[in-house]
């Protein structure tokens, strides 16, 4: 920018220069002043000349000036931003489901959901010997309280989140609303973005989490409820009491 204040400047002082000669009164020598003719039409006409010349110099210096901005605009506009909270979202996001993944006796899965139904609830829970249905309704018992158990541990997780979260937000915000470029504003909002997606996939845990724990408690107690049912069947077909002679002592 230096060097075009330095040319315009230059060459706005050679056309004043050519101007104040253009403009100065001819020198008539004694020997030449019968040649020398003042022309007024076409004085003029060099005046305007000179004056579209330095007109058009001044628009090219002002062109290559909008040209030079423009392009530490597009600069500015192609920065990136200088921060990045991807990896402490992802380590986040891992943490959770590490909690998730280490759910007690039934995990976050179809079949051995399915499994632990058909053996220690529904219909089995009904069948069997006492030992057997004793045995079930011990099984039931544990999943409950380790499903809730697995609860309270991501409840725990998430809510340790929310303290780096709001860290990571309060940075966010401010590195978007300082942003130099359409870039740089571009790049906080998606990672704004982000962070809210990592905000809902804990909710999301949490409210699996939760939803499992009374899933589990819930049919415990109507497991529980047709153990009981089948128990009180079987004790009801026995039959009375018969009685009979009892020897206490034995004579000799």
């Amino acid at each position: 920018m230096t060097g075009l204040k330095m040319r315009r400047a230059g060459l706005i002082a050679a056309t004043a220069l050519s101007l104040a000669l253009s403009i100065s009164p001819p020198l008539i020598t004694p020997a030449c002043a019968q040649w020398i003719v003042y022309d007024p039409t076409n004085f003029s006409q060099n005046v305007l000349t000179a004056a579209r010349e330095l007109q058009q110099i001044n628009n090219q210096i002002q062109m290559l000036t909008n040209q030079a901005q423009s392009l530490v605009n597009q600069g500015k506009n192609l920065a990136n931003l200088p921060m990045s909270t991807l990896t402490q979202l992802q380590a986040q996001v891992a943490r959770t489901q590490s909690l998730l993944s280490q759910a007690q006796n039934i995990a976050f899965n179809v079949e051995r959901i399915q499994t632990a139904y058909s053996s220690v609830y529904g219909t089995a829970a009904a069948t069997g010997s006492n030992a057997t249905m004793f045995a079930a309704a011990q099984s039931r018992w544990q999943n409950s309280v380790g499903a809730f158990e697995d609860s309270l541990k991501v409840q725990a997780g998430v809510v340790g989140n929310i303290s780096t979260n709001s860290s990571a937000m309060s940075s966010l915000v401010t590195a978007s609303q300082s942003a130099s470029g359409a870039l740089q504003a571009a790049q906080a909002g998606n990672q704004l973005l982000a962070l809210h997606s990592q905000q809902l996939s804990d909710l999301v845990a949490v409210l699996a989490a939760k939803g499992r724990a009374d899933a589990l408690e819930q049919a415990r107690v109507t497991a529980a409820e047709s153990q009981g049912q089948q128990q009180y069947k079987i004790f009801s077909t026995r039959s009375g009491y018969q009685p009979g002679n009892v020897t206490m002592f034995s004579g000799n």
